[in-house]
């Protein structure tokens, strides 16, 4: 099956962007078009209007008489002139039993215009519109013309309809105007989407370089625009948490793999050792112990792997039941200390005399808390110190384990949650899969909870697991 096509974002955006343009500029323009010839139209009869009233009274003589002579139509030409009228009107002077005594220019008036004119002069009106026998629509403006308070004749100035709605200097402004602002709209849109497509496009190259396996991308994040500055600074910091995370799954291939091949190792050679009689009495029994001890190290890292890919994928079980949770850390807490085989640390528990109940599950408390505290515990020195604190804050319980070791480096907070993530210094010195931190937060959100790290420094670190309160 052929793939879709696809356009640039530039295109794609510049040619719609153009379509619907045009298609506003015509609707605007078919608008103007109609205002303009309605005003035009307008104009251009009150203009008829006045000329009619000026030769009504330039026409009549001191003895309240008709006079039509040659002077009429220079007088008439200089109206239009100065009027701005481009078209060239009929001018009719009719006397007062409607008899044509001039016209302008002369002309010879159809029996059929002439009735019509006669019956128009019987209204009031000043502007009539009519139709000729072949179609054609005429605008007549008729002008009395009195003398003591009497008709005495009428000026009559007739029209096309074509050339009352002429206007080609407006006409040609509009489609200058039109055409402009649409070269103008489109090379707007074309220089900012080549811009906004610009950082995109830059982005979508480093996103098939991180898919080619590149992590090492660089990106222009100099960009004005809030949206395309998060845009480009969040993938980048993406890619380079990829990055990192890329690093940590080869650190922790090579780190699995020794960690495995070190308890397998040492079991074999052991065994070996046995098997061939090399060793025997107590001392083959303390080898056999070893073994022992190294297959149990062996099994607890593979269950850590498959416990951490059950909660990883959701599939978590919690048996929630209402516990007095200062009972259950001074039980935790006890059964942790005499555990160790050397009682060097000191440990330390602050519980509130109030009891505190909540419904939980006490074996992932006790999970979270013996990660803690082991984490604690390689973090100190032989005469380390370690405090539990159990209290109440902002209506949660919080459970505080603090000791007084190294701290963890600034660089490498912001990673103690990421799995497989092990310090520079821890991964030389302890064994391990990275898995405990990771682990131990996924058990606290379990519980509706979180786990955190509150301080650390190098006077020592604290992290504080938060579960909600029995209402």
């Amino acid at each position: 099956m052929s793939k879709q096509q696809r356009t640039s974002l530039l295109n794609y955006w510049t040619t719609r962007y153009l379509i619907t343009l045009v298609i506003g500029l015509v609707v605007f323009g078919v608008v103007a078009t109609l205002w303009i010839n309605y005003s035009e139209k307008q104009r251009r009869l009150d203009v008829m209007r006045f000329m009619a009233a000026e030769i009504s009274e330039r026409i009549v003589d001191e003895n309240g008489r008709i006079e039509v002579g040659p002077f009429l139509k220079p007088i008439f030409d200089r109206q239009r002139a100065f009027l701005q009228f481009d078209g060239q009107p009929f001018l009719m002077v009719l006397d007062k039993n409607k008899q044509v005594m001039l016209t302008n220019p002369p002309r010879k008036f159809p029996d059929e215009l002439i009735g019509t004119i006669d019956k128009l002069l019987g209204n009031d009106q000043t502007v009539d519109q009519i139709t000729m026998r072949h179609g054609e629509q005429m605008y007549v403006v008729k002008r009395k013309i009195e003398s003591n308070n009497q008709t005495i004749g009428w000026v009559v100035l007739m029209s096309p309809e074509k050339d009352i709605k002429r206007n080609l200097g407006d006409y040609q402004l509009l489609f200058v105007m039109l055409g402009a602002l649409a070269l103008l709209g489109w090379v707007v849109i074309y220089l900012l989407t080549r811009k906004l497509a610009k950082p995109i496009k830059e982005v979508v190259n480093a996103a098939k370089q991180i898919v080619a396996g590149n992590y090492d991308i660089h990106l222009d994040k100099d960009s004005k625009e809030k949206e395309l500055f998060e845009l480009v600074h969040s993938f980048k910091e993406m890619a380079d948490r990829l990055g990192h995370l890329e690093m940590m799954r080869t650190e922790l291939l090579a780190g699995v793999t020794h960690e495995l091949k070190t308890p397998v190792t040492s079991i074999s050679g052991l065994v070996q050792a046995v098997r061939d009689d090399i060793v025997t009495g107590d001392e083959a029994k303390e080898f056999l112990d070893i073994c022992s001890k190294e297959t149990n190290k062996l099994r607890k890292m593979v269950e850590d792997l498959l416990e951490f890919n059950t909660f990883a994928v959701g599939e978590i079980t919690i048996h929630k039941e209402t516990l007095n949770i200062n009972s259950l850390v001074q039980e935790i807490t006890y059964q942790w200390h005499i555990m160790q085989d050397e009682n060097t640390i000191q440990l330390e528990k602050s519980i509130p005399s109030a009891n505190i109940t909540a419904a939980t599950d006490a074996l992932r408390v006790q999970q979270i808390l013996y990660n803690l505290l082991n984490n604690a515990k390689q973090a100190t020195k032989d005469d380390g110190k370690i405090e539990v604190r159990l209290y109440e804050a902002d209506g949660q319980i919080c459970i505080d384990v603090q000791d007084n070791g190294r701290g963890i480096p600034p660089e490498e907070q912001t990673m103690i949650f990421e799995k497989f993530f092990r310090g520079e210094e821890k991964k030389h010195k302890v064994r391990g899969l990275g898995l405990g931190l990771p682990f131990s937060r996924l058990m606290a959100q379990a519980l509706g909870g979180t786990l955190e790290l509150k301080e650390s420094s190098p006077e020592g670190t604290a992290f504080m697991l938060r579960m909600p309160k029995d209402e």
